[in-house]
C-alpha cells in the first residue's frame, strides 16, 4: 500500500535534482548575460557567475553536514582557478575555468578504468542497480561476469576521452571566440557532451546486454575476478 507514495517520493526527488542541475547551469549564465547588459565589464560578470556557483555547492554542504571527495575537488578545483585568475586579472583565463575541470575529471574517469573500481561503475550503481532491467547484487555480478568488468571499464575510458576532447574544445573557445559569446557556446557543449555520453552509454548497455539481467550476456561460468 506504501508503493504508490514511495515511486511518487522518488520521482519528485529525481525531479528536484534535475532543476537543481538546471538552475546550476543556467543561473550563472543568465547573471552573466544580465550583467553585460547593464554595462558591467565580462571579468566582473563571470565572477559574479562563479561567485553563485560556488554559494550553491557551499549550500549543498551545509544542508548535507557532509563533504565527499568529488564535491571537496570541485570545490578546490573552483577555488583555485579563480583565485588565480584574479591574480592574472585574465578573463580568458576565466572563461577556460570550466575547462580545467573538465579535462581533469576526464583523467580521472579514464585512469579509474584501470582501478578496482570505474568511476562510472560507481556513480551508476546508486541508479541501476536492481532497476530497469539491471541485476541486483553488482559485487556478485563483477566478481562472476568478466563481461560485466569490461563493460565499465569501457564506459569509463569513452567518458573520460570525451571530456578530454570538450576541455581541449573550451579552452578552444576560450582564447579564440569573442568573449561575449563564449558562456553560452561552453553551456551548449556541456549539454552536448551529456547527451552525447549518455546516449552512448546507454546503447552500449542495451547492444551488449548489459541492461538487461535476462540476456545470455549474464549465462557466463563463475570466473574469478581480475
Amino acid at each position: 500500500m506504501k508503493r504508490p507514495a514511495v515511486q511518487h517520493g522518488s520521482a519528485l526527488k529525481r525531479l528536484m535534482r534535475g532543476l537543481r542541475l538546471a538552475a546550476d547551469l543556467l543561473l550563472p549564465l543568465a547573471l552573466f548575460y544580465g550583467l553585460r547588459a547593464m554595462g558591467v565589464s565580462a571579468y566582473l560578470a563571470l565572477l559574479a557567475g562563479t561567485a553563485v556557483s560556488l554559494a550553491g555547492t557551499a549550500v549543498d554542504v551545509v544542508r548535507r553536514r557532509t563533504l565527499g571527495p568529488v564535491t571537496a575537488f570541485v570545490i578546490t578545483l573552483m577555488v583555485f582557478s579563480t583565485g588565480v585568475s584574479l591574480i592574472a586579472g585574465d578573463v580568458r583565463f576565466l572563461l577556460a575555468r570550466g575547462a580545467w575541470a573538465t579535462g581533469l575529471a576526464g583523467v580521472w574517469f579514464l585512469a579509474s578504468a584501470f582501478t578496482r573500481r570505474p568511476l562510472v561503475y560507481l556513480f551508476s550503481r546508486p541508479l541501476l542497480e536492481g532497476r530497469f532491467g539491471w541485476p541486483g547484487d553488482w559485487d556478485a555480478v563483477w566478481e562472476r561476469v568478466p563481461r560485466f568488468r569490461r563493460v565499465w571499464r569501457v564506459t569509463s575510458v569513452a567518458w573520460g576521452l570525451a571530456l578530454i576532447i570538450d576541455c581541449v574544445l573550451r579552452i578552444f573557445m576560450a582564447y579564440t571566440l569573442p568573449v561575449d559569446s563564449v558562456p553560452s557556446l561552453s553551456a551548449a557543449l556541456s549539454a552536448l557532451t551529456t547527451v552525447v555520453l549518455i546516449t552512448f552509454a546507454n546503447v552500449y548497455y542495451q547492444v551488449t546486454g548489459a541492461a538487461r539481467k535476462w540476456s545470455r550476456f549474464y549465462a557466463v561460468p563463475e570466473t574469478p575476478a581480475q
